[in-house]
């Protein structure tokens, strides 16, 4: 971790500091953090861009896809167990973290640096983001688990509102920048890749990827809000499913 040393003491040096051993309890917890960001968070991450793209093809499409994901045993115990506390374990360490260091962009302006600073900053929008939208979608309204054909106009909804869709594709950039930058560190912190060489070279798959999953994210974004498909419904809405809940009308979507 970059650390604010003043370059008169000849002490700062390029390149990733790596997982050191023999460091207690703090090796042990930077470890899990560092290894949480790509399994399980990154994956969950991988997965959420990717069911999100059935939403291009259609509200039904979407729906069958929450549908499943619902449909998987111990739905529950998945969630919280690989999502949910990984995750808020991750973004409180990395709190600590950033508490207990600080960026050398002040003495050595060198882009490693700059990127420490928006590794940090884009973790932060990310879990804020995160946390509004999981409460959102998950814990608010109607129920998708019950009403999966709910979905569409739920997440329609939510990005009609510009300052929300705004703060939307912010977010995006902003995980796809943090998952992919951290898959780098990841791979040179644990010594995936060795040498100047191999980091630059993986720097560049890691800079296609987040390109990847921003230009996927904004149109599964996009889509949500096609004129075409007017009001997001696949399954006539139970009587609990009212239209104050979805601020939409209540009607079946034409196939």
């Amino acid at each position: 971790m970059a650390t604010a040393t003043n370059p008169s003491s000849g002490s700062a040096h390029r390149g990733v500091q790596p997982l050191r051993a023999g460091q207690g309890h703090s090796f042990l917890l930077r470890k899990l953090h560092s290894l949480s960001g790509v399994i399980p968070i990154g994956a969950f991450l991988l997965e959420h861009f990717l069911s999100n793209t059935e939403a291009l093809k259609g509200p039904a499409a979407y729906a069958a896809q929450v549908k499943f994901l619902n449909s998987l045993p111990w739905v529950p115990v998945l969630e919280w167990g690989f999502i949910f506390l990984p995750i808020l374990y991750h973004a409180c360490y990395g709190l600590y973290i950033w508490s207990s260091g600080k960026s050398n962009i002040t003495y050595y302006p060198w882009a490693g640096n700059w990127m420490y600073m928006a590794q940090r900053w884009t973790g932060l929008i990310a879990f804020g983001y995160i946390a509004q939208h999981v409460y959102h979608l998950r814990f608010s309204g109607v129920r998708l688990a019950d009403h999966p054909g709910a979905s569409f106009a739920k997440v329609h909804h939510e990005l009609a509102n510009p300052w929300m869709l705004a703060l939307y594709l912010v977010a995006i950039i902003a995980t796809s920048w943090h998952f992919s930058y951290g898959l780098w560190l990841f791979a040179a912190k644990w010594g995936i890749t060795t040498g100047d060489k191999a980091r630059r070279r993986f720097g560049y798959v890691c800079t296609a990827l987040a390109v990847a999953l921003i230009t996927l994210g904004i149109a599964s974004a996009l889509a949500f809000l096609n004129p075409k498909y007017k009001y997001g419904w696949t399954e006539s809405p139970s009587a609990q499913t009212t239209q104050s809940q979805l601020q939409m009308p209540i009607v079946a979507a034409s196939k």
